[in-house]
């Protein structure tokens, strides 16, 4: 027994071997294939906790998110999103980020009619200690970003053929904290040494949603094509409040356009484009960056996804899966990152979302499709008085909360119907006319 023990752990040892190298060799070759990629003027804003996504979803996707936010994830790519989301959600996502920082993050969204709103609390952190010359601790707290987001968005012309144009914007509140560190002589804390490089972020973010329907291989009222644009972390960084107040480096600026296509019911793809931008000196501007994702749904209830981002020299891949429980919506992805570190670094970041109804949306759907089919059944029967009646119902829910929406197909069978009847009133005229006249010769 303990001879195969032995075995094993020799083998075991062996593969873990082979797989470190196999790591080591796919980096090299993928800093070899991005080379030419390589930016000079990474790193040179403040708040860069920003650019690191809360986890989940999203970072299985590649970060590939703008032009889709079909989820209660979208506080850092696109406004626009909370106005079309079908459910009240409320989330929270862990993702283990490099040498021991992570990120928490907190969100809730709701809507109202075609008004969406919503909170996100996102706090970056990683363990600060220092030690004297001697190699003694001296001093012990945490580095941390966190940053409040605050959301609204609306979405107009809102119909059954034409899905909207959302519009939306955040208002984000961030933070820097410092700890105090120590004087070299005596290893006495210094006080307001760590307010002093603190910094307080006043930023904004604006985004726009298209939704319609294309190249569309199946049946669903959902729109299949999203296209997104978003301008984010627009906005001014403050430091020095110990001393004298100044401007830091500036924000992570950056813009964004995406789109996200589903040809099938369970397969969708996404992509993006993103261009940042130093508006403190445009020439020292990052280069652009590129993701790509998939989402394949195996089940009903379980989906795979994966995606690809590249910015600057070093590739991030990621894959990952969603599982539906009732209402809970977990997900867990694995990233193979070169983007963050020079070093292969392998994360797992979570999420779990929670639906918390839909405020009578669903309901009214069906009562708006219930009136229009039995309209369509009495106007086949004859009764077109009978059917323009059930049509008017159908628009009057539509257009009342909570849907606040176009139902277009309603309009136009009642516009059929009421052209039918007038012009069988003009010939029924014109039949008791000629009739009237051979009677009189």
């Amino acid at each position: 027994m303990m001879k195969k023990i032995c075995i094993m752990l020799i083998f075991l040892t062996f593969l873990l071997k082979a797989h470190s190298l196999e790591l080591i060799n796919m980096q090299s070759s993928l800093a070899d294939i991005f080379a030419s990629s390589i930016d000079s003027n990474e790193g040179l804003t403040s708040f860069r906790s920003l650019n690191i996504p809360s986890g989940g979803r999203t970072e299985a996707l590649g970060t590939a998110f703008t032009g889709l936010c079909d989820d209660i994830s979208f506080f850092d790519y696109n406004p626009a999103a909370s106005a079309t989301l079908e459910e009240t959600q409320i989330a929270v996502y862990h993702n283990s980020w490099i040498s021991d920082s992570a990120i928490e993050t907190l969100a809730a969204t709701a809507r109202t009619g075609n008004t969406g709103y919503g909170f996100q609390l996102k706090c970056f952190y990683v363990p600060f200690s220092e030690y004297n010359l001697y190699g003694d601790r001296v001093a012990g707290s945490y580095y941390t970003e966190t940053t409040g987001t605050f959301n609204i968005s609306h979405n107009f012309f809102a119909g059954y053929l034409f899905k909207g144009l959302s519009l939306g914007a955040n208002a984000k509140l961030s933070w820097r904290g410092v700890p105090d560190y120590t004087d070299n002589k005596d290893d006495s804390i210094i006080s307001n040494s760590g307010l002093e490089q603190s910094a307080l972020g006043l930023m904004a973010d604006a985004g726009v949603l298209f939704h319609f329907n294309a190249f569309k291989f199946f049946s669903a009222r959902k729109a299949n094509f999203n296209i997104g644009l978003a301008l984010n972390n627009l906005g001014i960084v403050l430091t020095g409040f110990s001393s004298s107040i100044q401007t830091d480096s500036p924000p992570p600026t950056k813009l964004s356009a995406g789109i996200s296509y589903r040809p099938f019911s369970r397969i969708l793809f996404t992509g993006e484009f993103r261009k940042p931008l130093n508006l403190q000196n445009t020439s020292s501007s990052e280069k652009a960056s590129f993701a790509v994702g998939s989402d394949i749904k195996l089940t009903e209830k379980f989906s795979f996804l994966c995606g690809f981002l590249l910015q600057g020299s070093n590739p991030r891949i990621s894959m990952g899966s969603e599982f539906e429980f009732k209402k809970i919506l977990l997900d867990v992805t694995y990233t193979f990152d070169l983007t963050s570190s020079a070093n292969p670094v392998n994360h797992i970041s979570l999420s779990a979302k929670m639906k918390l109804g839909d405020r009578g949306r669903f309901a009214a759907i069906e009562q708006v499709n219930k009136y229009y089919l039995e309209g369509l059944r009495l106007y086949a029967e004859g009764y077109y008085d009978a059917a323009v009646l059930k049509w008017n119902e159908s628009i009057r829910i539509a257009q009342s909360a909570p849907l606040n929406m176009t139902f277009e197909p309603a309009i136009i069978a009642k516009k059929i119907a009421i052209n039918f009847n007038k012009n069988k009133y003009e010939l029924e005229n014109l039949y008791s006319i000629s009739f009237d006249d051979d009677d009189e010769e």
